[in-house]
């Protein structure tokens, strides 16, 4: 199937002009400096003794992988229980992220794409790994591999299955590119059998990976007691 994109309500499209390579090889060479700083402290504070190697792997990884993703499981949890908190989040993101507190670097200005029955939407940096850390955390090694940033322009519907998620024919997918000016976040669809729920029961059935869109919510069938 052809991949299918959407332009921004706005005018934005997928046009990396020299203003966004600009943008982006400036937030690279920042973040290569800072990260080559993090490494000479971390190797320094390792051959020190002051900390375990393997203890800062599984707080980075926690950081990633449970921590992180922790606010935007509060956004689409409270969309999913409020209906006039989904709609004020569909029609300016900005600040209704912001009335929760999520705000800061890498998420200044951030749009939420609904999936529906019909739309199923994915995210995707093509140049490097634009995120929405201010709801995400940090992004998963496979966000920012090149792989997953051309493979996911060019099948969508293969890098899904790969995922393990396989969507009717019928639906269509919209791949949206991060830049380092917008930011996407997924609304997953709310999964049936949970009309009366609290907003802490839905927080339950939302992942990281459904709300970048390589994956959808959890069926509250398969939640363990």
């Amino acid at each position: 199937m052809s991949n299918e994109r959407k332009e921004h309500a706005h005018g934005h499209h997928h046009d990396h002009g020299h203003g966004h390579h600009h943008d982006h090889d400036h937030e690279m060479s920042e973040l290569s400096d800072i990260d080559l700083r993090v490494r000479a402290l971390e190797s320094l504070l390792i051959d020190k003794g002051y900390i375990d190697p393997q203890a800062l792997d599984v707080l980075i990884e926690t950081y990633e992988t449970k921590v992180g993703p922790r606010n935007g499981v509060h956004v689409v949890a409270k969309a999913w229980h409020d209906p006039k908190f989904k709609q004020w989040l569909l029609d300016d993101a900005d600040a209704a992220i912001g009335s929760l507190g999520y705000v800061g670097r890498q998420g200044e200005h951030m749009v939420v794409v609904e999936n529906t029955p019909d739309t199923h939407n994915m995210v995707v940096c093509t140049l490097c790994s634009c995120y929405p850390w201010p709801v995400l955390g940090l992004p998963p090694v496979w966000y920012k591999s090149a792989p997953y940033r051309s493979r996911s322009v060019i099948d969508p519907r293969g890098v899904l299955k790969e995922f393990g998620v396989q969507l009717p024919d019928s639906t269509k997918i919209t791949v949206w590119d991060s830049t380092a000016e917008i930011r996407y976040l997924v609304l997953p669809m709310r999964p049936d059998a949970t009309q009366g729920w609290t907003e802490e029961q839905l927080s339950a059935l939302v992942t990281r990976n459904s709300m970048i869109g390589c994956g959808l919510a959890i069926d509250p069938a398969d939640l363990r007691e």
